[in-house]
């Protein structure tokens, strides 16, 4: 979907509001867009958030997400594939640029999963995508740990102008 009117408005109640009834219905949304993507062992993992944002928020809305997508598409999950090893400012009015170097580092395979992704494919989901920094360096760390391959699925994009 793109991010913009009362898609906006859902996402952000999901993150910053506590609307987790919102998961159940997004989650729908986006096994069903990934059906096409969806190759045998495949591994759902979702873009971690540092500890810090995480006691803030209470909770990471991509795993809830991740966790609602893989059960209905049947696949497993892992919640802990992917850390944040260093706090990064918002992304929030950032370019494109900013964005790359602000996340350069700061994403890492969970080391005692390694032997749990190695050889397959992961599903990585966030709840949105502005530029796809976070999503390519989360996609980096999966491929430098042993990923065969990774698919990305996000709630909404964020429209480009022309």
């Amino acid at each position: 979907m793109v991010y913009d009117g009362a898609v906006r408005d859902m996402v952000l109640a999901l993150k910053h509001a506590d609307r987790l009834d919102l998961v159940r219905p997004m989650a729908g949304w986006m096994a069903r867009a990934a059906q096409p993507l969806v190759v045998p062992g495949m591994i759902v993992a979702p873009v971690p958030l540092h500890w810090t944002r995480l006691i803030r928020r209470r909770y990471n809305q991509s795993a809830l997400l991740a966790r609602a997508v893989a059960r209905g598409l049947g696949l497993d999950q892992c919640p802990d594939l992917l850390r944040r090893v260093r706090r990064t400012a918002s992304q929030d009015h950032r370019g494109r640029e900013e964005r790359f170097a602000n996340l350069r580092g700061a994403i890492d395979i969970n080391v005692r999963r390694r032997d749990l992704v190695a050889g397959r494919p992961v599903l990585l989901i966030d709840d949105v995508m502005t530029t796809g920094a976070t999503l390519g360096v989360a996609t980096h760390a999966c491929l430098k740990g042993g990923a065969s391959a990774v698919f990305v699925l996000v709630l909404a994009r964020v429209a480009k102008d022309a």
